[in-house]
């Protein structure tokens, strides 16, 4: 997902500037680097990417679920198992997006995606 995410870097779109952070793939960290991110920029948007191994398209997620459970270690050898990512937060995260729209528009343009 990186190698696509690092071509958008200080593109403008509609005249916003594109910023990409690349987070690490370990628990806990990625979140204390993404929320750094965001103090940092003020972003309009985040747009969170990452490659699911297997997926044939593009899957546009419909909902966060508050649960680390990790089916392999990440990259720090951490493997948490059913445990909250925010221990006083809801059990899940809807996004604020369209999702269909956005779906409907990347196959409109040829690309493969669903809602997951």
């Amino acid at each position: 997902s990186w190698e696509v995410v690092k071509l958008l870097e200080d593109l403008e779109l509609s005249g916003v500037r594109i910023v990409i952070r690349q987070l690490p793939c370990v628990f806990g960290k990625a979140i204390e680097a993404l929320n750094a991110a965001i103090d940092e920029v003020d972003p309009v948007m985040v747009i969170a990417v990452g490659q699911a191994g297997g997926r044939a398209d593009f899957s546009v997620e419909r909902v966060a679920i508050n649960i680390d459970d990790a089916r392999i270690p990440d990259n720090d050898g951490n493997q948490p198992i059913d445990r909250p990512i925010v221990s006083d937060g809801p059990a899940a995260y809807f996004s604020q997006l369209p999702i269909k729209a956005i779906v409907n528009g990347l196959c409109e343009a040829g690309i493969p995606a669903s809602v997951s």
